[in-house]
């Protein structure tokens, strides 16, 4: 008798297991065609160039797909694996390493820039916390009008400190926040001068060889890389290939490639602090205040700030050919990534969209 009714029991528990699985399917499938709509409905020609979009949960990755083409030429489709310029996403790098620097006792976030650049103007009243932040009021390269004269020149990172140094400034340091270039070309700078490496090969020793980012890069239009997406860029005519540009003159600010699959590494690397320690990670998704003791909602590397009132850290970027997008949901554990290889695809809303919908459906199966 007892044998039948744990038998019985074991079967009952079977097609519990069974029907959960079917329910928990259903509801992937439903998610799944929600994202594929929200993504076709704003990148709907896929015989132009497209997007690529990662959504992940609890360390899973529940979405993962690819729309339109890396190669508009060769009629070759974008896929999950494709390679793509990040833009301003560098700056989560270019920050990371700069506390890396911190952790190693090599330098301090509160030491102003003239410790390292002697003859920087006002470096003395500048420090690296301000780069960090934007709110250091430095001219930003991007807005000076002799930025074509250098745009396809190749810069040693001197040479572009040297670009925008004796601009007048826009604002005493920690007066403001506004979103500044010019501060991670520096941060790189120091980044170069403070461990003897160039800031190409720190990031790729220190980060990428550690955590196995195999398909990262310092950018290079001349380097063979495999999976790359080609960038381009929408004019009256159609599409067109993107404008060229050095990479040494975003530097710092905006030169790296990636994948989505490398940066789910990054994202686990940093929850995990396999890179940082808990106080330093800690600095960079914090929220700062400026001189009259106003708080901003800028850390280092990322903006941090709340999505359907939850608090989200997020960063985009934008190079010519390219816009990119994560968001992190530290409460929920939720990555959503949006890459794309055409500047007339910004990810930004869509991806903030996805996260809002993902953040829903996380919170109503609870």
């Amino acid at each position: 008798m007892k044998t039948k009714v744990f038998n019985m029991f074991r079967v009952l528990l079977v097609v519990l297991a069974c029907n959960l699985f079917t329910v928990a399917a259903v509801k992937g499938q439903k998610l799944n065609n929600l994202l594929d709509s929200m993504i076709l409905a704003a990148i709907p020609n896929q015989q132009g160039p497209g997007a690529a979009f990662m959504v992940v949960r609890k360390g899973e990755v529940i979405y993962q797909k690819a729309f339109g083409k890396a190669n508009i030429e060769l009629g070759v489709n974008l896929t999950t694996e494709s390679v793509f310029q990040l833009g301003s996403m560098t700056k989560q790098f270019t920050a990371v390493a700069i506390l890396l620097l911190e952790q190693q006792g090599k330098l301090k976030v509160t030491d102003p820039i003239s410790k390292y650049i002697p003859d920087y103007p006002g470096g003395d009243k500048i420090t690296i916390h301000h780069l960090l932040t934007h709110t250091s009021g430095i001219k930003d390269f991007t807005k000076m009008k002799a930025l074509a004269d250098i745009a396809q020149k190749e810069m040693t990172p001197k040479m572009m400190v040297d670009f925008f140094k004796d601009e007048p400034v826009d604002f005493v340091p920690g007066e403001r926040f506004e979103y500044n270039n010019s501060g991670y070309v520096l941060l790189g700078y120091l980044i170069e001068l403070v461990s003897g490496e160039t800031y190409a090969d720190f990031i790729q020793q220190h980060i990428f060889d550690r955590l196995g980012m195999n398909h990262s890069y310092y950018a290079s239009d001349r380097k063979v890389i495999a999976n790359r997406a080609y960038g381009y860029q929408k004019k009256e005519s159609g599409f067109v290939n993107k404008t060229a540009i050095n990479f040494s003159v975003p530097f710092a600010s905006g030169a790296l490639m990636s994948t989505l699959g490398d940066l789910l590494k990054w994202q686990n690397a940093l929850v995990n602090n396999k890179l940082l320690n808990t106080a330093e990670t800690q600095q960079a998704f914090s929220r700062y205040k400026l001189n009259n003791g106003e708080l901003f909602n800028y850390g280092y590397g990322w903006h941090i700030k709340e999505i359907g009132g939850i608090t989200v850290s997020t960063h985009g970027g934008s190079i010519f050919g390219f816009k990119s997008m994560g968001v992190y949901v530290p409460g929920e554990d939720i990555y959503v990534v949006g890459l794309t290889n055409c500047d007339c695809n910004s990810p930004t809303v869509l991806t903030e969209n996805i996260a809002r919908l993902v953040i829903n459906e996380t919170l109503k199966s609870k």
